[in-house]
């Protein structure tokens, strides 16, 4: 089969390798549609992975086309995959916080993932798609899962009316301007540095007083005047930076919460003025990462698919390239030089 296989830092390369052989418990995927994260950039270019060599990608699905003897029931089933393989034994996935696990392996990262024809995937990892439901649009039930996640832990028990801020317009940025609107919220801030991130969250539903450019506008005083001087309740950095992660601390309102979404660019500091905001307003700091995956109705990835599925997402704010295959490359290079403005970019065969 043809894939993209990783074998050190900037070596990808296209080539040839053996179809995966499954076992008992496990389901080979014919991948239909894989998306390219921004975390795919530092570890093909920069970072390289955790094991060479690897088949990068995690957000991807397709179709079923073997199954082993224990997965027969997902024959032919178009199927989204959560991509982190927990280990099953440590405290959090006894409590089925598997997004914790101490142990987990990954998809993509850890061993081979999605920049493939075809994928070796546990069958306990599957989501199956509704009929209504697009491959590309099931290509981005990792990240949506991933933003809902954050969401919904920061705004449990928050009014609707309340005033919610997202620091950063990038894809997950985007994806949880998204999400918050299709919950209900309505008085959504959301603070970008490019144009076309601005007007993105336009057609997400955000007014435009609600959006704050922050090349042409003090964010702090637009975001004061929008709150009438008390500050957001719920706000989320998505940019991971120790800048961002600041703001997002000194425009709170007393007593609100902060979460941190974005993967951090470099060492993360608070001066000692915003570590005492965060004491004196007696603010909530939350952290994550990724999504939970319990196979039960309110996990994120049911919860996201069904929001897709009613429509309450629009895909096509989200999605802003379709390359083939062969040109997985070519948005590789997009957003690692960001020579063209993007959200999420997918590769299909």
């Amino acid at each position: 089969m043809k894939a993209y296989v990783l074998k050190g830092i900037n070596e990808l390369i296209k080539t040839e390798v053996e179809k995966p052989v499954i076992g008992a418990d496990d389901v080979l995927v014919k991948v239909m549609a894989a998306g390219i994260c921004g975390s795919d950039i530092p570890r093909i270019f920069k970072t390289g992975a955790h094991v060479h060599p690897l088949i990068p990608g995690h957000e991807f699905s397709g179709k079923v086309v073997e199954c082993g003897v224990n997965a027969k029931e997902w024959a032919d089933a178009n199927v989204g995959i959560f991509p982190l393989l927990p280990c099953m034994k440590c405290d959090c996935c006894k409590e089925k916080q598997y997004q914790m696990c101490k142990n987990y392996s990954y998809l993509g990262s850890r061993c081979d993932g999605g920049f493939a024809e075809y994928v070796r995937v546990p069958s306990w990892n599957l989501i199956k798609l509704p009929d209504s439901l697009s491959f590309e649009e099931a290509a981005m039930l990792e990240p949506l899962s991933v933003s809902a996640h954050a969401v919904r832990k920061a705004v449990k028990g928050v009014n609707k009316e309340a005033f919610v801020c997202v620091w950063g317009l990038g894809t997950i940025g985007l994806m949880c301007v998204s999400i918050l609107k299709a919950m209900g919220y309505n008085n959504i801030i959301a603070v970008a540095k490019k144009k076309r991130q601005i007007e993105l969250a336009n057609k997400c539903g955000v007014s435009a007083s609600f959006c704050v450019d922050i090349n042409s506008a003090d964010a702090f005083s637009a975001i004061s005047e929008l709150t009438n001087g008390n500050g957001a309740d719920v706000s989320f950095e998505c940019v991971g930076r120790p800048e961002s992660a600041e703001a997002c601390v000194k425009i709170s309102a007393p007593g609100a919460k902060v979460m941190f979404v974005g993967n951090p660019a470099s060492d993360m500091n608070f001066s000692k003025d915003v570590y005492w905001n965060i004491l004196r307003h007696e603010l909530t700091i939350y952290g994550t990462w990724n999504s939970s995956f319990t196979h039960e109705d309110d996990d994120d990835w049911h919860f996201v698919t069904d929001l897709l599925n009613k429509g309450k997402i629009d895909k096509d704010i989200l999605i802003s390239h379709k390359l083939p295959f062969d040109e997985l490359e070519k948005g590789l290079h997009i957003m690692r030089d960001k020579t063209e403005d993007y959200t999420k970019i997918i590769v299909t065969p």
